[in-house]
């Protein structure tokens, strides 16, 4: 059984009702841990209510973070 344990996480709202919700997380299992950065897409229903769309995982490996953060920087003038 896998275990999700989120580390720490922030918010980026954007529109009227969007957000990324950024978080440092780990997924624990009996062999072991395995710490990854979520980013995931959602909206507020009624206001309040936080539901999520989509999701992606980037293994938080140093290379493989950098060099995403890298490409979203390169977007940024």
């Amino acid at each position: 059984m896998v275990e999700f344990v989120t580390l720490k996480e922030k918010e980026v709202k954007f529109g009227e009702n969007n957000f990324f919700e950024i978080a440092s997380k780990k997924a624990v299992t009996d062999e072991g841990e395995k710490p990854f950065i979520s980013l995931t897409r959602g909206y507020y229903k009624d206001g309040t209510d936080k539901k999520f769309t989509k999701a992606i995982s980037i293994p938080e490996d140093g290379k493989t973070l950098k060099a995403v953060v890298d490409i979203l920087d390169s977007f940024v003038e």
